[in-house]
């Protein structure tokens, strides 16, 4: 096999076998996956932050209502012995959040207690939060303390209002005292409305200072400050009703017995010593002080109930959720979209493809036969233009076989001539004289014409053609060309007549501008007959030098009026060479106009003549 067919095959074998991640098909399919991805990826992505951030500022705000609500109900609950009286609370609150509020028992039967607005279903799987005054939720109550007992829940440690007035007179004289002393001090109002003063340098310590050594406190003490720490009465019996619960239950836990005071922490002189060094007794003696409290506070605060929480539609305030189900349906809108694309990209790509296939195999089997257009998108128009170019490629190879045929006859002519009359000389078939040398001479004459158009043709195809263009004047170009075929033209029985406007200068190259007219003369010459006349005229016409060539021969018929320019063409299609001519001055007329930037054009009518018109910048 040659090396060139190799090579063919070679390369037909990679274009055909090629990978797949080559294939259009197989891009367009990855561009348009990797596009839905990053769209699905970065739309999940801003869904998700704005929903997040959606959710934390939602969550914020109930989170903050709610815990106003907690604690609007927590005060009421602390100050009330049952919740008859709440609903105005709760509709002020209501109004204030703009949420909807309930209040459930919390034995199970689930019975409104109250609710706003009135009759509102506000029940839901789980109540937002406990309102028990006695075990209250340190994270929502803004005065929780340690024991888990809402401060506010005073029972039968709330001071009369004259026992108030008695002990803010008292503190008052003490305050005054101490501020002469030059003492610093601290006071405050526990919730059952005693006051309290604790000097500056143990405010962060428990209020009672008895037993303190400091000179400050022995000063402060001679202002009657331990007095402020004295009972009242109503104080002293609900102590002594606290201090019997409180022993009962250490009875239970076999612990030592103390008492408390105001602050319900063990007196220093009732505490024995091994519950004071014994941790875990602390702790369960901690436990029956929080448990007696609770037990005496029972009838002074209202019953433990749920608190409901929801928006103005009913609804339970809730956070974004993604759980399995959420995450499974987001999954199956993704693979939707994805196979969704997936389906829509290979539709189209085979519909693109399939076009370019059938134009690949076209070319690669060189058929002529046009390929079907099946669109007007942009495949449509390669489609047509492939079919022009296939149209063009074979006109073009039928006219270069022509072209190849003509050559070979205009040459072989001459030659075949010259041949037989050299051969007929030799052999003395005829004299060897002036009229034999002047045969030959005439028939080299023509082989050289022929081969000196061939070489121009050559050269304007590749771009060669030199000119050496001059200002010139078109009447001494026309009477130059007319001179020279005068004769033939009058043997013929022509006529030549020339016409210019005067002075008509343009810019080219003398020589091949008389060859271009000369061309063109010389083709009316040979279609023109006896009285016939040719008119070579020149004029301008705006920027442009417009010379014609006019005679009123045989004429052109309109269907052989495209095929004038091209090279090796007779309007008979014989190749006895009757007009003359090598079928190329046409040709080479048209190209030398065109390298001068011009225009060469023809119009005919058969048996009326023919006009040729160069048009020149």
């Amino acid at each position: 096999m040659p090396g060139a067919e190799r090579s063919a095959v070679s390369a037909e074998r990679r274009t055909t076998g090629r990978r797949p991640h080559h294939s259009l098909l197989f891009r367009l399919l990855a561009s348009s996956l990797l596009i839905v991805v990053c769209a699905v990826t970065a739309t999940a992505w801003l869904a998700v932050k704005g929903a997040t951030g959606a959710v934390r500022q939602q969550q914020g705000q109930v989170l903050k209502d709610g815990t106003a609500i907690y604690r609007a109900m927590s005060s009421y609950a602390a100050t009330h012995h049952s919740w008859d009286g709440v609903t105005p609370v709760m509709r002020d609150v209501a109004r204030h959040t703009g949420l909807r509020i309930g209040l459930e028992t919390q034995d199970g039967t689930h019975r409104t207690v109250a609710a706003w607005p009135p009759g509102a279903m506000v029940h839901q799987d789980k109540a937002f939060a406990v309102i028990d005054a006695l075990h209250v939720d340190p994270a929502q109550s803004a005065v929780a303390d340690g024991s888990g007992i809402d401060p506010r829940a005073l029972g039968p440690f709330r001071l009369p209002a004259a026992d108030r007035q008695r002990l803010s007179a008292m503190a008052d004289g003490i305050a005054r005292c101490m501020t002469r002393k030059h003492l610093a001090y601290v006071r405050s109002l526990s919730p059952a409305g005693r006051p309290r003063i604790v000097l500056a340098e143990a405010a962060g310590l428990q209020p009672r200072i008895d037993g303190t050594d400091s000179l400050d406190a022995k000063i402060a003490d001679n202002c009657g400050l331990t007095r402020l720490d004295t009972p009242t009465a109503g104080e002293r019996a609900a102590l002594s009703a606290l201090n019997a619960l409180i022993g009962s239950c250490l009875v239970r836990q076999h612990l030592a017995p103390f008492h408390v005071g105001l602050d319900f922490l063990p007196s220093p002189t009732s505490a024995s010593s091994s519950f004071a060094s014994s941790s875990a007794r602390t702790t369960a003696g901690g436990n029956c002080v929080q448990a007696a409290r609770r037990e005496q506070l029972t009838p002074y605060v209202a019953p433990a109930a749920l608190l409901y929480v929801s928006d103005s539609e009913g609804a339970k305030l809730a956070g974004f959720d993604l759980s399995r189900s959420n995450s499974l349906r987001i999954l199956g809108v993704i693979g939707t979209v994805l196979l969704l694309a997936v389906a829509v990209t290979v539709l189209n790509g085979m519909r693109l493809i399939g076009p370019l296939r059938v134009l690949t195999r076209a070319v690669r089997q060189g058929t002529d036969t046009p390929v079907r257009i099946r669109g007007r998108d942009e495949i449509g128009r390669l489609t047509v233009a492939f079919n022009e170019l296939s149209a063009h490629r074979a006109h073009t190879e039928q006219q270069r076989q022509a072209m190849v045929g003509d050559i070979a006859h205009e040459l072989r002519t001459p030659v075949s001539t010259m041949r037989s009359v050299l051969e007929a000389g030799q052999d003395g078939v005829i004299p060897v004289d002036d009229r034999l040398t002047a045969s030959l001479l005439e028939e080299t004459l023509l082989l050289q014409h022929i081969i000196d158009d061939l070489q121009d043709l050559a050269a304007a195809d590749a771009g060669e053609l030199r000119l050496h263009p001059e200002p010139v004047h078109a009447r001494d170009i026309l009477d130059h060309v007319a001179a020279v075929h005068r004769t033939a033209a009058e043997h013929g029985g022509a006529t030549i007549t020339v016409t210019a406007q005067e002075p008509l200068e343009l810019s080219a190259d003398p020589l091949r501008l008389r060859q271009i007219i000369g061309n063109l003369v010389s083709n009316a010459v040979r279609h023109t007959g006896a009285g016939a006349g040719i008119a070579l005229s020149a004029r301008r016409e705006g920027a442009s030098v417009v010379i014609e060539v006019a005679d009123n021969g045989s004429g052109i018929a309109p269907e052989d009026l495209p095929y004038v320019f091209d090279r090796f063409w007779r309007a008979e299609k014989s190749r006895n060479r009757s007009t003359g001519g090598s079928g190329l001055g046409l040709s080479i007329a048209r190209k030398l106009t065109e390298a001068h930037g011009g225009a060469l054009t023809v119009t005919s009518s058969p048996s009326e003549g023919t006009v040729f018109t160069v048009r020149l910048p």
